[in-house]
């Protein structure tokens, strides 16, 4: 009996040793988190993937599990992200026809709003005496995370602290344009798409399908377009700085 309950307890230490675990628990996390979203009656304030984060992260905190073992098991999943923002050029291929009509707004507010972005986080980060390593991690903070993470590594930033600045501007960004859209008179389900993907990169885009076809296209439209030019422009004006 001894010998069975001491297996039990360390069963997460084995498991810990291979990617099972991390893959589970983050799995599981991610369907947990849809549950409570459609119990709380769906909250613009409160989306899945933040659920999810809240769960998996107070699961991390009472296993005996290392963040940075969980993370190295995660990786395989991680993989996935880059098919899965390639994926996306499906919806935007299917709406390229809206696209063409409307490539002279896009190609002016791209940079701009991009650039913004970036600017009003560095700014405010700075302002409150952060650490360059800290300023690295929050720069590309409206990047789909494929990208950010290449960037965030370049640039010398914190991964973890990246992913946390990624969840919040994705979170506040859908929630924002959900709620302004209607006292600005934006019905436009091509532009509210497009503003969801850059400000809000996949969190955004995830909201943006749910409004229509269009709105996804745009909004991965927005999202790709984003994480291109910052990727370019990004690390410029870091190391002119």
């Amino acid at each position: 009996m001894t010998d069975l309950l001491a297996r039990v307890f360390d069963l997460p230490e084995t498991l810990s040793a291979t990617p099972i675990l991390a893959i589970g628990l983050t799995l599981s996390a991610f369907f947990i988190g849809n549950w409570l979203f459609r119990r709380l009656g769906r909250p613009l304030w409160l989306p899945p993937v933040l659920l999810s984060a809240f769960v998996l992260a107070l699961t991390i905190a009472l296993l005996p599990l290392d963040y940075a073992r969980y993370r190295h098991g995660a990786e395989w999943l991680m993989l996935l992200l880059g098919p899965a923002t390639v994926a996306l050029g499906i919806p935007l291929y299917q709406q390229m026809h809206h696209v063409r009509a409307l490539w002279r707004p896009i190609v002016c507010t791209l940079p701009v709003a991009a650039t913004l972005a970036s600017v009003y986080a560095l700014v405010i980060a700075w302002a409150l005496g952060a650490s360059p390593e800290v300023l690295a991690s929050l720069a590309p903070k409206s990047v789909t995370a494929p990208i950010a993470i290449g960037i965030t590594e370049q640039l010398g930033g914190a991964v973890p602290l990246m992913m946390g600045g990624l969840l919040v501007t994705g979170v506040l960004a859908t929630l924002f344009v959900d709620l302004l859209a209607g006292p600005l008179g934006i019905e436009d389900e091509r532009i509210l798409g497009f503003a969801l993907g850059l400000n809000g990169h996949a969190i955004g885009t995830a909201r943006a399908f749910e409004i229509s076809p269009a709105a996804g296209a745009f909004a991965s439209l927005g999202m790709g377009l984003t994480g291109v030019f910052t990727a370019l422009v990004l690390p410029l004006i870091l190391s002119i700085g």
